[in-house]
């Protein structure tokens, strides 16, 4: 049995309960949007990449996370397919120059990819990167 001092709260001597119930608690005030953000960033560490707010520019980056949209975006009178990928830390643009249409890449699709950040208009960009599919959406 634990030994608590008078006046320490009830369960307090208990690291092993006071933990579990904290992290409860935090779960149930926390909202869904916090709750996605915190998995992709362990999936995201699990994947061996770079959080995407830690990504400087001007060089090589893996990073991991899930597609939020994808959208056909004309660049310089060319096709290109730009895709936001967040990782529960920052959000990057995927930009296939030249391309429509690549199979797999869609909204809810989880991905890893390699590529030179850049920042254009503020934003973190990587110019057709090196992908890979991961697990289905």
């Amino acid at each position: 049995m634990d030994e608590v001092s008078p006046g320490t709260p009830p369960g307090a001597g208990s690291r092993s309960r006071g933990g579990g119930l904290r992290r409860f608690l935090r779960r149930m005030a926390s909202s869904t949007a916090e709750l996605e953000a915190e998995e992709l960033q362990k999936s995201a560490g699990g994947e061996g990449a770079t959080p995407i707010t830690q990504c400087s520019e001007r060089r090589r980056h893996r990073v991991a996370g899930t597609l939020r949209t994808v959208t056909l975006r004309p660049r310089g009178g060319a096709p290109a397919l730009e895709a936001e990928l967040y990782d529960g830390t920052d959000v990057v643009s995927l930009v296939w120059l030249g391309r429509r249409r690549i199979a797999g890449i869609d909204p809810g699709r989880k991905l890893r990819a390699e590529g030179l950040v850049s920042v254009q208009d503020g934003r973190k960009v990587i110019f057709n990167p090196r992908y890979e599919l991961r697990g289905g959406s």
